[in-house]
């Protein structure tokens, strides 16, 4: 059986490619005085050309240039230039093709060259297999190789050798990943992961498939069903930090295949590779269940407070009528007793001109209960809405596990105190409950005459317990957005051990003295700089004066006529089909390859297919109404492609790709050098099965929606693109 190809064809060429701009010509194929010595020792221009570029060929990309392959013409130029002689030169060397034999031999002897050799192969792999263990593309395990080699002065092997290395090297490290989540594995442990792919007692689908099933609406009932996912998930009990024991990118690959793989399939792998892929699964699905418990309670906790300010807006509208005639009925009453006062008569007689005692006792009473609080506050309505938080709240503090820094310490003890009464059926908080977490909102509603109010307090440290996670001040134990500060961090013992070594992978001075001195000593220049051109009045559209800084406005980039040439050019455009547009495109760029399958990392077979699937999720259309609107096509092929070819990482390079093509057309730098960038977030609103996962933003209005917060060149590229999952406007 042929061995599975981990390179495409553009992948293959890029690794053996010559540069082609001139500022990397220079850098690799400039010769030094002792390069020229000995290449001078050889007889005749035509042998020394033909000896000098053999030398750039097996310095980089470091391969043998074939006996009736031509040289790269910029490179023979370049060399040319440098031996003082003619490019035509080249057509008179290695007649005789022991020459050329004789030029090589020389060079791998006087320049320490050496041939690939076995010894070189099993090297090759053991040091890729590490590489591998972090990830299994195979371009990256190529160009690695190659690169080793070329700093050895290893001669180049064919690709095919290359290939095949990191082809053993990505099997060799998937084997010691499967060993490494499946060794520390119990009997208990393995019967359990087992138990994930048989079918539930309702009979309808197995334990993993409900395990992996999202929320549907932000409701108590659904979290309470998501909570019992999350115990679930838990009751596994798989061994402490078992997802530590591989690399991050390898753990989510083995993820992402197993979770589209029927339980039938994952039921056939060999007994290693199923428990490695079910543990993946297991600690994937742990911390997305976790960060969608919290997503879910916090939309919950927003839909309440929405709801209670409408409430409040909707009754003081619904109260106008009656406000206002109590204001008119006041100041009646008002201007009878400013005459009464005036005439010397009595007030209270004055008020029973107007309207009797008992009527003006009656309207007093009307009036205070109309009366809004003094800060006019709607808070004191979520009351109304304890009773919903409280179905699952106790659910919710038990599954969680908290950590807090100092500066959330209060809201987690408020926490404990909670469970605590929650796990003794306790009602009447005690006297010790800590406060300090309570703001000046919530202070009348919680401390009142009668003591602490339980209902308020609850709605108040569930609230302070949202903002606490949204902050990182609180975090979740296993979960992925919510984790601890310190994960995103080298661990403390590999950072010590690469700063001892000088070895931490940082673009600046890994010494904090001398690192501040030179960005001081910078800024003390510039700031000089900014000084001499402020007093001779010299600041590019600006100005600095006595009254503070001034900033000349910004003219029009775009003058007023050129919409008619706008116009014009777009009435002369023939239409085109946008897939057409999209093919075009692949043909200049190849974006599409990608696009590969997750598993075996194949390109996709029908490329108009793939692209119809990207233009689904391009326009925001959805699969289903994309089969609809494309004869031919049907809703079952487009999900295929979706699930195994289309990703975020694919969709990262796909862009790239597209970033640099434009980059490097002439034409961009019209708008730009590509350097600066700006960014900003954009609301699309969500339908269909999508609404109820959508966030409520107060800035778009009610409907739910994501916001993408897009990053964009001055080249009008938009290079990175991030879903921001949350409904506060400051987080654009």
């Amino acid at each position: 059986m042929p061995r599975r190809s981990i390179l495409s064809a553009a992948e293959r060429e890029s690794l053996l490619a010559l540069p082609d701009s001139k500022d990397d010509l220079i850098r690799h194929y400039t010769f030094n005085d002792t390069d020229l010595s000995i290449i001078r020792q050889r007889r005749g221009p035509a042998n020394r050309l033909g000896f000098a570029v053999q030398l750039c060929y097996l310095r980089f990309p470091g391969v043998i240039l074939g006996v009736d392959e031509l040289p790269f013409p910029p490179l023979l130029k370049l060399v040319a230039d440098q031996l003082k002689v003619g490019v035509e030169s080249w057509n008179e060397y290695g007649q005789r093709e022991q020459t050329r034999r004789e030029h090589l031999s020389e060079l791998q002897t006087v320049f320490g060259f050496r041939p690939f050799t076995m010894s070189h192969y099993r090297q090759a792999v053991q040091m890729l297999t590490e590489l591998a263990m972090q990830t299994d593309k195979g371009i990256v395990l190529a160009s690695a190789l190659i690169g080793h080699l070329r700093r050895q002065s290893v001669i180049l092997p064919a690709l095919n050798a290359v290939e095949r290395a990191s082809a053993e090297a990505i099997t060799r490290a998937n084997r010691r990943i499967y060993d490494a989540l499946a060794e520390p594995l119990a009997d208990a442990h393995r019967r359990r992961l087992d138990d994930l792919l048989k079918r539930r007692d309702n009979g309808k689908t197995t334990w993993l498939a409900w395990l992996r099933q999202s929320p549907a609406k932000p409701n108590s009932r659904h979290m309470l069903e998501h909570i019992e996912r999350l115990k679930a998930w838990q009751a596994l009990d798989l061994p402490t930090g078992i997802e530590r024991l591989v690399h991050q990118n390898r753990l989510l690959k083995i993820a992402r295949e197993g979770g589209q793989m029927t339980p039938a399939d994952l039921a056939k792998f060999e007994p290693q590779r199923r428990y490695a892929t079910l543990v993946a699964l297991a600690t994937e699905g742990m911390a997305t269940v976790t960060d969608e418990i919290i997503d879910l309670h916090d939309r919950i906790l927003g839909k309440l407070f929405n709801a209670a300010k409408n409430k409040h807006q909707q009754q003081f509208q619904a109260s106008g009528k009656a406000i206002n005639a109590k204001v008119r009925l006041y100041g009646r009453i008002g201007q009878a007793l400013i005459d009464a006062k005036q005439s010397g008569r009595d007030a209270f007689a004055a008020i029973e001109a107007v309207m009797s005692w008992d009527s003006f006792a009656e309207s007093v009473t009307e009036a205070q209960k109309l009366a809004q609080p003094d800060d006019f506050d709607f808070l004191h309505r979520i009351g109304e809405s304890y009773a919903t938080l409280r179905r699952y709240a106790p659910e919710f503090l038990a599954v969680l596990k908290l950590r807090a820094a100092p500066a959330a310490k209060n809201v987690l003890d408020a926490i404990e105190v909670l469970r605590g009464m929650n796990t003794d059926n306790a009602r009447k908080l005690p006297a010790d409950a800590p406060t300090g977490f309570i703001k000046p909102r919530w202070q009348k509603l919680v401390m009142t005459d009668a003591g602490i109010d339980r209902r308020y307090y609850e709605l108040c440290a569930l609230s302070e317990l949202k903002n606490s996670l949204r902050s990182g001040d609180i975090w979740v134990q296993g979960s992925r957005q919510f984790k601890d500060f310190e994960d995103y961090l080298v661990p403390p013992e590999k950072f010590t051990s690469l700063k001892q070594s000088s070895e931490l992978p940082l673009a600046v001075a890994t010494d904090c003295e001398q690192y501040l001195h030179e960005r001081l000593t910078l800024l003390e220049a510039q700031l000089a700089t900014v000084n001499r051109m402020a007093a001779a009045n010299d600041l590019p559209d600006a100005i600095i004066t006595e009254s503070g800084l001034k900033i000349t406005p910004l003219d029009a980039a775009v003058p007023d006529t050129a919409q008619a040439l706008i116009d014009q050019t777009a009435m002369v455009l023939p239409h085109v089909k946008i897939t057409e547009l999209l093919l075009e495109v692949d043909e200049w760029t190849g974006f599409t390859r990608h696009f590969t399958h997750l598993k075996s990392g194949d390109l996709a077979k029908d490329k108009n297919l793939l692209l119809t699937t990207i233009l689904a999720d391009a326009i925001n259309l959805g699969l289903t109404k994309m089969a609809e609107s494309c004869p031919g096509t049907t809703y079952a092929k487009l999900a295929w492609l979706q699930a195994w070819h289309t990703r975020d990482e694919t969709y990262s390079t796909a862009l790239a790709e597209l970033v640099n093509a434009q980059f490097r057309h002439p034409f961009a730098g019209h708008w730009g050098d590509g350097t600066t960038s700006s960014s900003d977030g954009q609301n699309f609103r969500t339908a269909s099965k999508a609404k109820s996962t959508g966030h409520i933003n107060p800035k778009y209005g009610s409907s739910p929606g994501r916001t993408f917060y897009t990053h964009i060149s001055d080249q009008y590229a938009p290079f990175h693109t991030k879903v921001v999952n949350v409904g506060l406007r400051d987080s654009t």
